[in-house]
C-alpha cells in the first residue's frame, strides 16, 4: 500500500511539473505512453527490449559464475589473494567505457564482445563480494566436516554455499542493477538493436518521450523479475535460517 502511494505520489510530481514546464525536454505521462503504445503496437518495443534481456542475462550468467568461483578461491587462498589483490584493483578502477571500447576494438562490432564487455564489468564485483564471504567462513563448520568425512561436493553443498548464499545474494542483487545499465552503454556504442539503440535513436530525434518509454518499460521489466524471481528465489534459499520472533 505504501510503495503504491509513494510511486503515485512520483507519477504526480512527475506529471504536474510537465504541465508547469510545457516543453517538449520534460513529456508529461500521456505523451510517454502514446510513444510507448506506438512501439508496442508494431512490435518493436517488444523486440528490443528481448534483446537487452538477453544480453543481460548472458552476462550476468557469466559474471557470477567466474566471479563467484574466483572470489570463493581468493577468499580461502590468502597467498593467491595476496598476488592477484593488485590485477583486481585495476579491473575495479578501469572504466567501464574503457573495457567497452576495447572490447569492440579487439574483438569486433559482434555479440560476444558486447556480452564479454558487459561481464568483464561486473566480474570484479563479484569477486570482491564473495572474496569478503568466504573469509567470513565458520571454520568449526569446516572442521565438523572434515571430522564426518562429508567430502568435497557434500561440503560446498551443506557447509560452505549456505554460508556464502547472502553475500552471492547480495552480488546478484547489485549485479542485476549494473549490468543492465552498462548493457545499454553496449548497445549505444556497437549494436542495431537493444534498448541502448532505440534510445541513441530516439536522442537524435530528440523524441523525449520514446526515450522515457523505452527507459521505463526497461525498468519495469527489471522490476518485476526482481520481484516475482529474485526475491522468491533468495526467500526460498534462506528458509532454513532462524527467524526472529
Amino acid at each position: 500500500m505504501v510503495t503504491a502511494l509513494s510511486l503515485l505520489g512520483l507519477l504526480a510530481v512527475w506529471w504536474i511539473a510537465a504541465i508547469v514546464i510545457d516543453s517538449r525536454v520534460l513529456p508529461g505521462p500521456p505523451a510517454v505512453l502514446d510513444a510507448f503504445w506506438r512501439d508496442a503496437v508494431t512490435g518493436e518495443l517488444f523486440y528490443h527490449l528481448a534483446m537487452t534481456l538477453m544480453r543481460v542475462a548472458a552476462a550476468f550468467a557469466i559474471a557470477m559464475i567466474v566471479g563467484s568461483a574466483f572470489g570463493m578461491y581468493l577468499g580461502m587462498s590468502p597467498r593467491a589473494d595476496r598476488f592477484f589483490d593488485p590485477w583486481l584493483i585495476l579491473f575495479l578502477n578501469i572504466p567501464a567505457l574503457v573495457v567497452i571500447v576495447l572490447a569492440y576494438i579487439w574483438f569486433g562490432l559482434n555479440e560476444a564482445a558486447a556480452i564479454g564487455a558487459i561481464a568483464v564489468n561486473k566480474i570484479p564485483n563479484v569477486v570482491v563480494t564473495m572474496r569478503e564471504g568466504a573469509r567470513a567462513l565458520d571454520r568449526g563448520l569446516g572442521e565438523m566436516a572434515s571430522v564426518y568425512r562429508f567430502g568435497r561436493w557434500r561440503t560446498l553443498r551443506h557447509v560452505v554455499l549456505p554460508q556464502l548464499q547472502p553475500y552471492f545474494a547480495a552480488a546478484s542483487r547489485s549485479g542485476i542493477a549494473l549490468i543492465w545499465k552498462i548493457a545499454l552503454v553496449v548497445e549505444l556504442l556497437g549494436r542495431s538493436n537493444g534498448v541502448g539503440f532505440q534510445i541513441h535513436l530516439y536522442f537524435q530525434l530528440f523524441d523525449v518521450a520514446a526515450i522515457l518509454a523505452y527507459t521505463l518499460a526497461f525498468v519495469g521489466v527489471m522490476l518485476l523479475i526482481e520481484f516475482l524471481l529474485v526475491q522468491p528465489l533468495e526467500a526460498h534459499s534462506i528458509r532454513w535460517r532462524a527467524r526472529p520472533a
